[in-house]
């Protein structure tokens, strides 16, 4: 575990219930054949976490204060407004869909109104947030949370999906009809715009020395690349029990059947186990969302990024209010979170631009800015993603 760091709490944050409902609908809906998404989304989130936690490393700041320093006049105040909508918008609908998802495990595990659920998982979640002491419970939700998915991997060899299949799906660049959006889901549920500030904020507080610098860089790729591998291994085994368990069976997938894919080694407890798993990744997001989109707004207007300053605190309260009336709003809660990620991989070229252009600044990053090799493959990620959503933006109107 010495070589794991900031980079697995990234990893922790986007395994929530998006990932979960995402990856179960992907694979319950289309089987095999959306695996490259996801191969593309674990890439282009190392590559955009490996430059945010360089920046971080390099600069001393999170990318919300590198993008703002880098401006002046009109085109600050562009950078500012464009940042701080971006990550707030996207934060707010990730908010409504982590708070939905927490409340679905616990509906489904003790019954009751999905709406008074969601009201007393924003009040926990918000009282851990003005206490400030809430490091041990989110301890504790991770622990749920890699318990949960390593069930999932256990259960994914268990049912034994083709390696063939799994292969095909992953090389195979394939898009079934009415998958675009599931597609943007995939990528939103797992390169997550805001924890690319979230990343460079953590690693940004315990910047290292010039002489250590190098060091640290060399093992902020190993944890970057170990976790978010991790993560992607989480996900496909998510798809791949959905895959084995609905699509196979062509059974649909819904709220009250989605914890049945865990069935082949849990038998009459999966449900209830899905329940508790699927209410620890909601209840950790819902903490770590409104944390990041604090650090982004408050780093971008340069206010203090303390958790006891007034301001922190009502930016990270406001995308919790506004993910409750999302969450509360009567929307069916498979419909809300896919929604959310949706709203993230549309979100996402604008915030990758920015943290390409910020990491080709010789002035701030010196020898550690990116090289050809990163900026091409940044550059593609960027026009994936933005073709991925002009797409779907069009065939809404035609």
């Amino acid at each position: 575990m010495k070589k794991f760091g900031p980079a697995l709490l990234v990893t922790a944050a986007f395994i929530g219930p998006g990932t979960v409902t995402t990856a179960t609908l992907a694979g319950g809906n289309f089987g095999f054949t959306l695996l490259w998404a996801l191969v593309f989304s674990v890439i282009a989130t190392f590559v955009l976490q490996e430059m945010a936690s360089r920046l971080g490393l390099v600069t001393g700041n999170g990318l919300a204060e590198a993008i703002s320093q880098q401006f002046t006049g009109m085109k600050r105040i562009f950078a500012i407004l464009l940042v701080v909508s971006a990550i707030g918008v996207g934060n707010a609908a990730y908010q409504g869909g982590n708070l939905t998802g927490a409340a679905m495990g616990l509906a489904g595990f003790s019954g009751g109104a999905l709406t008074h659920w969601v009201w007393l998982l924003a009040t926990i979640a918000t009282g851990l947030l003005l206490t400030g002491q809430y490091k041990w419970v989110e301890k504790s939700l991770i622990a749920l949370v890699l318990t949960m998915s390593t069930v999932f991997v256990a259960t994914m060899f268990l049912a034994g999906p083709d390696l063939l299949d799994v292969i095909q799906g992953a090389l195979t660049f394939d898009f079934p009809d009415g998958s675009s959006l599931m597609v943007i889901a995939l990528v939103g549920t797992t390169v997550v715009p805001y924890n690319l500030f979230l990343h460079a904020s953590i690693v940004a507080k315990n910047a290292p020395s010039d002489d250590n610098l190098d060091i640290a860089l060399r093992n902020n790729r190993i944890d970057s690349s170990l976790s978010i591998g991790l993560g992607g291994l989480i996900t496909l085994s998510i798809l791949s029990c959905a895959a084995s368990t609905f699509f196979v069976t062509q059974t649909q997938v819904d709220a009250a059947n989605i914890g049945q894919q865990l069935t082949p080694l849990l038998g009459e407890y999966a449900n209830t186990f899905f329940a508790i798993g699927l209410f620890a990744a909601g209840l950790t997001s819902a903490i770590t969302a409104p944390l990041a989109a604090a650090y982004a707004v408050c780093g971008a207007l340069g206010w203090k990024t303390e958790l006891t300053d007034i301001r922190f605190k009502c930016v990270w309260l406001s995308v919790m209010l506004v993910g409750v009336v999302f969450a509360s709003s009567g929307i069916k809660p498979l419909v809300a979170i896919l929604f959310a990620q949706a709203t993230n991989g549309l979100l996402l070229p604008i915030i990758a631009v920015f943290l390409i252009w910020t990491l080709n600044n010789n002035k701030l990053m010196g020898q550690h800015k990116n090289g050809l090799l990163a900026n091409i493959v940044g550059g593609l990620i960027v026009v994936f993603v933005s073709v991925l959503g002009l797409y779907k933006l069009i065939s809404v109107f035609i």
